[in-house]
């Protein structure tokens, strides 16, 4: 575990963030020296993609007097916030929407800046490739109308505690509609697998509800 300080929020970085990241970025394939150093260039543009996410989340909170720390573990991290008044729903709007929005602006300007550097050593190239490309991916994933996923907590806000309902029924449809048809595009499992669970959950928590 790796914990340091950054804007004066405490950031901790488990050992399974990078384990699943390494997993995402391919380990079972390497089986030589560049393959072993293009994964490594994939962790570290993974975990500055994911930790400008969580950055985006936490500055925001902070701003709004909130005692803010992150957590990168596996499959992302979060940024937990404390203390101070409670948020209204347009300042948790612009806290749950500033971490995907910051991410975004990442990768637009790692692909400008890789556009007006022409040259750059193969390696360099693919690691300004795969940040801004994470960036992008992971931004859009996150905005998708699921609950936990940012862009279903966007919904959620959105709609208010008195469509709870309507909002997991939302997140039940799209998290099934995306992972059906992106396994039928890649034969890809990790993506279905965890918009399954995401639905699974919903639907436990609409039950309850009921």
């Amino acid at each position: 575990m790796i914990q340091f300080s950054l804007f004066k929020i405490p950031i901790r970085v488990e050992l399974w963030f990078w384990l699943t990241l390494a997993f995402i970025g391919g380990v079972t394939r390497v089986r030589e020296k560049e393959q072993f150093f293009l994964l490594l260039l994939f962790l570290i543009a993974g975990f500055i993609s994911i930790l400008v996410h969580e950055l985006g989340h936490a500055l925001t909170a902070k701003a709004f007097g909130k005692r803010v720390e992150i957590v990168l573990q596996a499959f992302g991290g979060y940024a937990a916030y404390s203390g101070g008044a409670p948020l209204d729903r347009t300042r948790t709007f612009l806290v749950t929407a500033a971490g995907p929005a910051l991410q975004i602006v990442l990768g637009a300007v790692v692909y400008l800046f890789a556009q007006s550097l022409p040259g750059m050593s193969p390696q360099a190239t693919h690691f300004v490739k795969v940040l801004y490309a994470i960036s992008f991916i992971w931004a859009i994933l996150n905005l998708l109308p699921v609950l936990p996923l940012d862009g279903g907590r966007l919904l959620q806000t959105i709609l208010g505690p008195s469509r709870i309902k309507l909002t997991l029924l939302i997140s039940i449809a799209v998290a099934i509609g995306v992972g059906v048809l992106y396994f039928m595009m890649t034969n890809s499992i990790l993506l279905p697998i965890f918009m399954g669970m995401f639905a699974y959950q919903a639907f436990q928590e609409l039950k309850a509800l009921s």
